[in-house]
């Protein structure tokens, strides 16, 4: 399994950072040939799967993910979203959290680990490389856009 982690501090208060990451629609967005979908629809709760269908045509698959933990941030403090990665194809889970910072700021942190099947674990490193340029730039342009 490949395990990666992006760190961004964002002049954004916590609850527009988290409605920004955590509207699963948008990621369709900003990653290619992706689109995502929910069930049941909004608001996420735990129990809400999430499936990001990614590909074209016979070549497409899908991440299907469960929220497992659903704490929106209050009162000023983090909140933290966790997916556990189901599909056929991608397990594994990812958390999203939302942490005051400074200065008024945000500070965000993607944690994922990802395990591709029939993808030999050597190539992991490979995997957790593309994982960090995928995401990372998926966070950024969720976190830009309102």
């Amino acid at each position: 399994m490949a395990l990666f982690v992006l760190q961004r501090t964002v002049p954004l208060p916590l609850d527009e950072a988290w409605r920004r990451l955590t509207e699963w629609p948008r990621h369709g967005d900003v990653v290619p040939l992706t689109r995502v979908t929910t069930a049941p629809a909004p608001p996420t709760r735990r129990g809400t799967v999430v499936v990001a269908r990614t590909g074209v045509g016979p070549l497409a698959f899908d991440d299907r993910m469960e929220v497992t933990v659903w704490r929106p941030p209050a009162d000023d403090g983090p909140g933290l979203c966790r997916l556990e990665k189901r599909g056929r194809v991608v397990r594994g889970w990812a958390e999203i959290e939302v942490l005051p910072g400074p200065g008024g700021r945000t500070r965000v942190l993607w944690r994922e680990e990802l395990h591709v099947r029939f993808l030999p674990g050597v190539l992991d490193p490979l995997l957790g490389a593309a994982g960090r340029a995928v995401f990372g730039r998926a966070v950024n342009r969720l976190l830009r856009k309102a």
